[in-house]
């Protein structure tokens, strides 16, 4: 049985990783689609339209191994790290052509790095 600070840590951990595992996956969505939105913003990146799917994967990987870490931790980090890397490299696609409007970029960089600490000093 988890009590006090173990159970607040655990329902941080666990809404941090259901937050960010339905942003990711309304972004793996949105990516497969081709919602005009993503398009434009890929377009404004520089970054191919045809890298909207591998993209969309990566992202749906790792909103699949963030609900796959509530039973097996350890997948939980990694699909976090993963993303934390992902967004990592967004932020860095912005700045790469000088493009400021990087604040939902920073957004989920900073989502998916709060529920990476959380996966690994969550208790369980």
């Amino acid at each position: 049985m988890i009590h006090g600070r173990d159970l607040i840590m655990y329902a941080a951990y666990l809404t941090l990783t259901l937050l960010t595992a339905a942003a990711t996956g309304a972004g793996a969505y949105l990516d497969f689609t081709g919602h005009p939105a993503i398009v434009a913003i890929a377009e404004r990146l520089r970054v191919p339209v045809s890298w909207m799917v591998p993209l969309g994967a990566c992202l749906g990987a790792g909103s699949l191994g963030l609900l796959a870490g509530l039973a097996v931790r350890p997948l939980g980090i990694a699909a976090a790290a993963g993303l934390v890397l992902y967004f990592v490299g967004a932020v860095l696609a912005h700045l790469r052509v000088g493009d400021r409007d990087l604040g939902g970029a920073l957004l989920l960089l900073g989502v998916s790095a709060a529920t990476l600490v959380a996966a690994v000093g969550a208790p369980g």
